[in-house]
């Protein structure tokens, strides 16, 4: 039996860091629902309209670089974390107590290519921008 190259790719993982290269990451596996999100939290957390997230399994992603783990400031008490780079600010990951995943921010991966990033559905329509077209919802959200 042969593996298709998007199961070669996944096992093999993916790798991605802040903006100053103090925390990298790696990541292996397929993403989990990836999607869009444009509620307040994301758009002021991003500094844009709306972030782009991908889940993982926990024990599929290793903090590799001099940083280790970035810092987690959070962001609802008890409910959810997000972490970043302390020295340049980068935006990587999220903890939510409702979701088994950890949440990637996909931009932060060194390649955002693969197809099981395409996002699957945007959360928080109401709260997006009105001048930029809307992801296709290919998938009801569980959230938002």
């Amino acid at each position: 039996m042969n593996a298709t190259p998007d199961i070669v790719a996944a096992a093999q993982g993916r790798s991605g860091g802040c903006l100053c290269g103090r925390i990298r990451f790696t990541v292996k596996g397929k993403a989990v629902y990836p999607h869009t999100c444009s509620c307040p939290h994301c758009q002021k957390l991003g500094g844009g309209p709306m972030m782009w997230w991908a889940g993982f399994a926990p024990d599929d992603v290793t903090w590799t670089g001099e940083g280790g783990e970035p810092t987690w400031f959070e962001t609802f008490e008890g409910e959810a974390k997000r972490g970043f780079c302390p020295d340049c600010g980068s935006r990587l990951a999220a903890i939510d107590s409702d979701v088994p995943e950890l949440g990637i921010v996909v931009t932060a991966l060194d390649d955002t290519t693969g197809p099981d990033l395409v996002p699957v559905n945007q959360s928080f329509r109401d709260n997006s921008v009105h001048w930029l077209p809307q992801v296709p919802d290919t998938q009801n959200s569980p959230v938002g």
